[in-house]
Formats: C-alpha cells, structure tokens, sequence
C-alpha cells in the first residue's frame, strides 16, 4: 500500500553502507575467503558423510537385520530403539560441536572479512 507521506528527516539508519557489488566479487575471489570455505568444508563434509552413513546403516539394519534389532537389551528396550534414539542424540552433538567449531574457526575469520567489506564501503 502505497502512501504520500515523505520519509522522515534526519535519517536514523544506523547500519553500515552496503558495499558495492563489485566488492562482493574482489572477497570472493580472495584467498582468504578460499582459505574460510575450506575451513568450513573441512569439518561439513566429513562429517556428514559420517552422519549419513550413519543412517543408512541404520535403516539397512532395520530392514534386513530384524533379528538382531529386535534383540531386547533390558525390559522392552530393543537394539532399533537404542539406534533409533542414538540418531537424535547424534544429531544434538554434531549440532553443538559445530557450533563450538563455528565460534572458534569460521565466526573470527568471516567476520575479520565483514569488518573489512564494511570499512572501505
């Protein structure tokens, strides 16, 4: 919905000027920003492909390994139940173990090239 009001005097945008694109092009052509993207790749990649198997080798054993996942443990707690929970908490640690990989390697650098991007805008 359009209006005839004017924007208000005295302008109280307080973020930074937004870099030209052709900046955005030079970064990421930079060796620092390569160097970021491995760092990044180093710890996704692996570990996702570790995650994945992972599930599949849990799915294939809930398909084909019936026996051995019906296998009761204690009471009515079965090998697929404990696998089963075992992928949640998988999940949970690969996400705070990322985080903590985040804050230590990738959050310092990427900011270090924002803060520059930001200052010569």
């Amino acid at each position: 919905m359009a209006t005839d009001v004017p924007p208000p005097e005295g302008g109280t945008d307080t973020r930074p000027a937004q870099p030209p694109t052709e900046k955005f092009v030079e970064v990421q052509a930079s060796e620092e920003f390569a160097e970021l993207r491995r760092t990044h790749r180093r710890f996704a990649f692996p570990l996702t492909v570790a995650f994945i198997a992972w599930y599949l080798l849990y799915v294939l054993l809930s398909n084909y390994a019936g026996g051995f996942m019906g296998h009761k443990l204690f009471g009515n707690i079965n090998v697929a139940l404990v696998f089963g929970l075992a992928q949640f908490l998988t999940t949970f640690l690969i996400a705070w173990f990322y985080s903590r990989y985040a804050a230590a390697q990738l959050d310092p650098r990427s900011e270090a090239i924002k803060s520059r991007m930001e200052a010569d805008a």
